[in-house]
């Protein structure tokens, strides 16, 4: 598929566009968006246009760069299938809920998209989802975990698991592994997925009977976390609870052992990249983490995934490009149900999805608009994740 770069405001934005947009593929009410047929069978004869605001740069780049990938992936197959053809516009909103807004404001122009994928980031989607959902277009949240995006709005969905669904069990499977009684939490408190995170981890604790020594705060731009790790450390702890985005988990594991901090290290969504294992080398073993995707799931769909993710990129996906390939799939399954690629067409297909096969597992969008599907909680092992049996 083609690909060309373009600058958003005065270059201040990357945009990625797939397929030439065109001004009969708008998101309204134009009728080249209603098809014949259904499911498999279906129709359109103009490209269902799809908006992507992905942080593409900026503290959350990584994250954004493996969903790029992902949807990427998922627009060839799709359109290699026939019949429905989806023009896929990826933005960059730089991790910055300012450049957030701008980009919804441009995706949900006139004749703009027909459902937005993202923001990456749950801080950036509180400012950016009113937008659409004043607009009246869709949103699929493919990577925000933290309670209360959905509830935004009956246009807002989501195919990521919330830190709600995913914290509990990782904290019960880490107590019966490691026999915890003790630990120190430790989170961001100027981003809303770490603090939510952290938040999560303390009433799931609670729950399990694990006593919390101590909760310790710091900033999402913090790099030297080695006054707080000491602090940490001298409780003793069984184990350090930490919910951060990357660029501070990688660090602050690193430090954590080189102070001699052996204990494992449970994190939050925030540790689900390969840039932990990359980046933090032999400290990143033993590292807990809850996921919303198992890698080594044997269904078909992720067979299917893994191996054609690799011959495109080169690399095995994360997360977070799993995620972002099963949301423009999700997208495509509304489209056909009732083979339209207008907005309220596909906002009612994806309040219908229940039992879809998908690369994350059986997935089901319930009366919420949140996704229900099987979680995992993995382990690092030998420089990757594997799953906590």
């Amino acid at each position: 598929m083609p690909h060309r770069a373009l600058a958003l405001f005065a270059a201040t934005a990357l945009t990625v566009t797939l397929t030439a947009c065109t001004a009969e593929g708008g998101g309204g009410t134009d009728g080249g968006l209603v098809g014949e047929g259904t499911g498999e069978d279906c129709t359109i004869g103009s490209p269902v246009p799809v908006g992507a605001a992905l942080s593409l740069t900026g503290a959350a780049g990584s994250y954004g760069e493996s969903q790029q990938k992902g949807l990427e992936l998922a627009a060839e197959q799709l359109n290699a299938q026939g019949g429905v053809e989806y023009e896929l516009t990826v933005e960059d909103d730089q991790t910055d809920p300012r450049q957030g807004i701008a980009v919804f404001e441009q995706l949900t122009a006139e004749d703009g998209a027909s459902v937005i994928i993202g923001p990456t980031l749950s801080t950036g989607a509180f400012q950016a989802q009113p937008i659409a959902q004043e607009e009246g277009v869709p949103v699929l949240a493919i990577s925000n975990t933290v309670d209360g995006i959905t509830a935004q709005g009956d246009y807002i969905f989501r195919d990521s698991l919330t830190e709600s669904q995913v914290i509990p069990r990782t904290v019960a499977a880490a107590k019966a592994e490691y026999g915890l009684e003790k630990v120190v939490v430790m989170y961001a408190n100027d981003d809303a997925l770490a603090e939510a995170g952290g938040e999560v981890f303390a009433g799931a604790l609670d729950a399990e009977g694990i006593d919390v020594a101590d909760t310790l705060t710091f900033s999402v731009a913090d790099t030297d976390f080695r006054a707080l790790l000491t602090e940490a450390k001298a409780a003793d702890p069984d184990a350090l609870v930490v919910s951060s985005l990357i660029e501070a988990a990688i660090p602050l594991v690193t430090q954590a052992r080189e102070l001699g901090i052996d204990v494992p290290i449970i994190g939050g969504n925030g540790f689900n990249n390969p840039k932990l294992m990359a980046d933090a080398g032999d400290a990143a073993e033993g590292v807990v983490v809850g996921a919303a995707w198992n890698s080594e799931s044997e269904s078909p769909e992720n067979t299917a995934f893994l191996a054609d993710f690799e011959e495109k990129n080169g690399t095995q996906p994360d997360q977070f490009a799993a995620q972002a390939y099963t949301g423009l799939m999700l997208i495509d399954q509304a489209v056909r149900s009732s083979c339209s690629g207008e907005r309220d067409a596909i906002k009612e297909g994806l309040g219908a999805i229940e039992g879809v096969p998908t690369v994350l597992g059986e997935l089901t969008i319930n009366d919420e608009r949140d996704a229900e599907h099987e979680a995992v909680v993995q382990v690092v092992e030998d420089g990757k994740f594997a799953v906590l049996e």
